[in-house]
């Protein structure tokens, strides 16, 4: 549907539009700032069922509730944005994450740390937004190329928030990381209301609190499911039980949107060829992606006694893995002249192949720990490369009146990715153990596992992303 211009009310006439490249700059601060919370616990992992007092399973939950909320508030915002003010509901969204820093730096046990996480993964909601922002305020020369860049930050601020973390909870008290969390959270918040006007777009309707309710149901399930399967057995009836609500819940939940007249998802959207190949393709990549968040860091930290391990401190294993985060941010802006020249569909197809070649690599080079460097930064350029294309498929595929609705779609697909990595991961690593004196850590087994289950991941949105069809013209 159409903007009508009783929609559209008069921008306050005492802002004052920032250049181009101040909107690009804070918005992009703001997605890399709020993407970091998805890892800033990563190099903890180790640590956590003893300083959270629980065990390796239930500890897991505090990366994927951040992900779990990350995934459900992503529609939302984009929702809220488009009736109350795209700007108000990111300074929102933004409020959660400090919010919820406070919450798990106040915290030491698993419930509050829970709450706390789950509070910081609804700022991931602000990465959308800032692609619609960017749509409605840059000049349409230059949409391609920002939007490309703040696509990319999902993969940048994680990669980022490895390093940072590790620097952070080695040589102070663990907290310290929440505090920290919460002050870049406050002074993103202020760089938003500065220098972000407020988008004149409105699209008054009612929110669609049911679609909510039943996106998070099957989301919730599927996660639980596929989190405790190891532990109940996967053909317990709790477990069975639990998959067969998320699949009823996924069903009932697209019923329900499709007879809905302004629903949170607009399921119509998606059901286009080039949507929903491309909308599949991302939760595979979103997939391949967070295996070498949770692995790799895992693998540089584990002791030398594995006979796999290398005993790298959190510092000197984030280091390692910090210049991930600066190839996906170069090769953000090269997909996009590179989607301009081939087409976003090739773009996403070489990112996608990349991804899977440096998981090869992984598998085969274990030895040393500039092979694992060398492995990550290929596995990133490939992120960096598919995740800048994603974008520009789906606004090739949809009105500009929709482009809202589709990437936020889009956007929720890959959250999708990422939990239900994080899941599988964290079982695998969990589960596939040794006795090394008192503790149990994963065996060489356990990452070749990952990494193949992570390969699978990228070699299916090669396959998905080949059944896209495509106009005669990107």
């Amino acid at each position: 549907m159409s903007v009508t211009d009783a929609d559209v009310s008069p921008a306050p006439p005492e802002i004052r539009r920032p250049s181009s490249a101040v909107l690009i700059a804070v918005l992009s601060t703001v997605g890399i700032v709020v993407s970091l919370m998805q890892t800033l616990v990563v190099p903890l992992i180790p640590s956590l069922p003893g300083l959270l007092n629980t065990s390796a399973s239930n500890a897991s939950w505090v990366i994927t509730a951040t992900l779990l909320a990350g995934a459900v508030s992503t529609p939302i915002a984009g929702r809220l944005g488009d009736m109350f003010g795209k700007r108000r509901i990111l300074v929102t969204d933004l409020g959660f994450m400090i919010v919820g820093s406070v919450v798990c730096a106040t915290a030491n046990s698993l419930l509050p740390e829970v709450i706390g996480r789950s509070l910081q993964g609804i700022a991931v909601g602000a990465i959308p937004l800032g692609i619609s922002i960017m749509r409605d305020e840059l000049p349409p020369a230059k949409v391609g190329g920002a939007i490309a860049v703040m696509s990319a930050t999902l993969g940048v601020g994680g990669a980022i928030g490895m390093p940072f973390s590790a620097l952070i909870a080695q040589n102070a008290n663990w907290h310290m990381l929440f505090w920290t969390a919460g002050a870049m959270g406050l002074l993103c918040a202020v760089l938003v209301v500065v220098f972000v006007p407020e988008s004149p777009v409105r699209t008054p309707s009612r929110f669609d609190f049911g679609g909510a309710i039943g996106l998070t149901i099957a989301l919730l399930a599927l996660l639980i499911g596929i989190t405790k399967g190891a532990d109940w057995g996967w053909t317990s009836g709790s477990i069975l039980a639990l998959f067969g609500m998320s699949l009823l819940s996924f069903l009932g939940w697209g019923a329900y949107e499709l007879r809905r007249s302004a629903p949170l998802v607009d399921l119509r959207v998606s059901a286009r060829p080039r949507v929903l190949f491309t909308n599949m393709a991302s939760i595979a990549v979103g997939f391949a992606l967070y295996g070498m968040t949770l692995t790799f860091p895992q693998l540089l930290m584990a002791p030398e006694q594995t006979g796999y391990g290398f005993g790298l401190s959190m510092v000197v294993a984030g280091s390692a893995m910090a210049p991930t985060g600066l190839v996906m941010m170069m090769l953000s802006p090269v997909s996009a002249r590179l989607s301009a020249k081939k087409g976003p569909k090739f773009t996403l197809m070489l990112g996608s192949a990349v991804i899977a070649i440096g998981y090869l690599c992984a598998v085969l080079m274990m030895d040393t720990v500039w092979q694992i460097m060398l492995s990550s930064m290929i596995v990133a350029g490939g992120v960096g490369l598919a995740y800048a294309a994603m974008p520009a498929l789906i606004m090739g595929a949809v009105p500009l009146s929709e482009t809202g609705a589709a990437n936020g779609l889009n956007s929720l697909m890959r959250s999708i990715g990422t939990s239900t990595s994080a899941a599988v991961m964290g079982v695998v690593l969990a589960h596939m153990t040794m006795q090394l004196g008192p503790h149990l850590v994963p065996t060489r087994s356990a990452f070749h596992t990952a990494f193949f289950i992570a390969m699978a991941g990228a070699v299916a949105a090669i396959v998905l992303t080949a059944c896209v069809p495509m106009r005669q013209r990107d």
